[in-house]
């Protein structure tokens, strides 16, 4: 398997890019970084798919998408996948943007104030985000309409001590988060984006976001020359059996013999620049650049971006992130390729559903129930953490808004509430591999454009039941939308999702579903253009049909 993913570098390089094109198309700066910035921003984007062509080629105009005739979504998603490099900026740009819909920013240290046709959010951690509209006709116990996603994905992180010098080269020591296939991060041009904390002049500290958008990093592989070894035992095999040798017949190239299989910690470690030693500093000077935790170069290169000390700079939490911008591509430019589509995809199309469904105090005002959209960090590492799924960040929001809607005492409100409410969990699917298409049951084998894929498992590694398959491919029936089903192989393994979390935290309705994909976990991957309308219109969908379709089922 290893050494198929590599096959990429025995192929002939890619035509020439011009480099003046390419760097016109990077994203604008963001805000987030500048302290002086308000989330009070209300400038509208319209976003442009022809800008972020990988090509030259005429545009693909805005609203082509063969899924429908309505406006696509996806230049938005190339925007906020440019913009959304860590789970930090994909909140911070999703609170920016449901803040300009006009939602209520709230804080989960203060109280609550909360209306019928209120419409309001919360983060936590700056990497959780929830938020929820509540229908004008909301009475206590009327139930919840959740889609939830996650803003992280695979990457590498800068170690709290990352500063390490080898033959010459100053190197940043990294650590591995998730479960990525890291031999794609070789060869690739990378740079920083995260946070900090910095020190102001009243001795306060200010919550920063930073990108750094040039790339300074690099992981070289190793050039296949020196990948190789003398089969000696070979020799004495061939001296004995054809009793002729010539030398360069036994040197044997091992990365395509046996596949590329680097050692996570020591070769996974990006270099950062060479070595120059200066004269000037005197030995206690050098002695203290040693101990420094992080190289004195890269915190100046931050603290020009952050426009403060070095000594100003008090705490880092640093992601190692790839430059190339989110592009269309294919002969068609049917296809959207990106790193992070897994699962800021899933989280854009829950977003953008949210804020076009209660836009205007009309969408709300015959809707009985609230709309929520729940986007939560550490999926990938297992959601066990204060701004996981595995924490109660979304059930203890549901309990205070049922508190604070309650105008008057209501037996059981919260409890009847989670009984009538249904959760979407959505993250990305495997789409059927061309080349690998035994990986996939012979029935279940999801493609790109046909729609949003279904999550089956009998062990509960998704959180699909029958009722609640039926209930959404009934939404997405009634508006003639397409979907498939996936059930894995019984002789491989199976992920999981935050389903199977939230559904077992207090027993809500949850169908497991996603958006299919080629690469999953690799620093860059590929879905189709068109599935990205169809989750949209599918999730929209959602939020103004299912209230219609439950009623008509009754199980218990």
């Amino acid at each position: 398997m290893a050494a198929m993913a590599r096959l990429h570098l025995l192929q002939p390089p890619p035509a020439a890019v011009n480099t003046s094109v390419l760097f016109s198309k990077l994203p604008r700066p963001s805000p987030f970084s500048n302290p002086n910035y308000s989330l009070n921003y209300t400038r509208t984007r319209k976003p442009s798919l022809s800008r972020r062509l990988c090509s030259n080629s005429d545009s693909v105009p805005e609203g082509s998408s063969t899924s429908g005739t309505s406006a696509s979504i996806v230049g938005g998603l190339l925007d906020y996948l440019n913009e959304s490099w860590t789970q930090f900026h994909a909140t911070a740009e999703a609170k920016r943007q449901l803040i300009a819909a006009g939602y209520h920013l709230l804080n989960e240290n203060d109280e609550w104030d909360l209306k019928p046709g209120g419409r309001y959010l919360f983060t936590r951690n700056m990497s959780c985000l929830v938020a929820f509209a509540v229908g004008e006709k909301y009475r206590g116990g009327n139930g919840f309409h959740v889609i939830a996603a996650h803003t992280d994905s695979p990457c590498l992180k800068l170690k709290p001590k990352s500063a390490s010098s080898k033959s010459g080269y100053l190197m940043v020591n990294v650590q591995t988060y998730g479960a990525g296939l890291w031999h794609t991060w070789f060869d690739r041009d990378l740079s920083l984006a995260g946070r900090v904390i910095v020190r102001e002049k009243d001795g306060s500290f200010l919550h920063k976001l930073i990108k750094l958008k040039r790339p300074i990093l690099r992981i070289p592989t190793l050039a296949i020359h020196l990948d190789s070894f003398h089969g000696w035992d070979l020799l004495k095999l061939t001296l004995t059996v054809v009793g002729t040798f010539k030398p360069g017949h036994l040197l044997i190239r091992t990365v395509n013999k046996d596949g590329f299989k680097p050692n996570l910690e020591t070769h996974l470690v990006p270099l950062l620049a060479t070595k120059l030693e200066d004269t000037s500093l005197d030995p206690k000077e050098k002695s203290n650049i040693s101990k420094a935790a992080h190289h004195p170069i890269l915190m100046q290169i931050l603290s020009d971006e952050l426009s403060c000390g070095i000594e100003d700079i008090a705490s880092l939490e640093l992601n190692i992130c790839d430059t190339q911008p989110s592009c269309l591509g294919g002969a068609n430019s049917e296809f959207i390729f990106s790193g992070r589509l897994d699962n800021l995809a899933s989280s854009y199309c829950a977003l953008r559903a949210l804020i076009d469904s209660s836009g205007t105090p009309g969408h709300l005002s015959s809707e009985h129930a609230i709309r929520m959209i729940a986007l939560f960090d550490n999926e990938e590492v297992g959601s066990d953490s204060a701004q996981g799924a595995g924490a109660p960040t979304m059930f203890d929001a549901m309990r205070r808004i049922v508190g604070c809607l309650a105008q008057e005492y209501v037996e059981g409100a919260f409890d009847r509430a989670i009984r009538r409410s249904f959760l979407v969990s959505a993250d990305m699917a495997h789409g059927v591999h061309p080349n690998f298409m035994d990986k996939h049951e012979e029935h279940h084998r999801p493609e790109l454009q046909k729609g949003l894929v279904i999550k089956h498992n009998a062990n509960q590694r998704y959180a699909t039941s029958g009722v609640t398959a039926f209930l959404f491919k009934e939404v997405a029936k009634i508006h003639n939308l397409p979907t498939q089903e996936f059930v894995v192989r019984n002789d491989m393994g199976c992920g999981s999702t935050i389903g199977p979390i939230l559904a077992s935290g207090v027993g809500i309705r949850t169908v497991d579903c996603g958006i299919a994909q080629l690469s999953m976990h690799s620093i860059r991957e590929i879905c189709a253009k068109d599935d990205i309308d169809i989750a949209y219109k599918h999730f929209k969908a959602f939020y103004q049909t299912f209230p219609s379709v439950d009623r008509k089922l009754e199980v218990d």
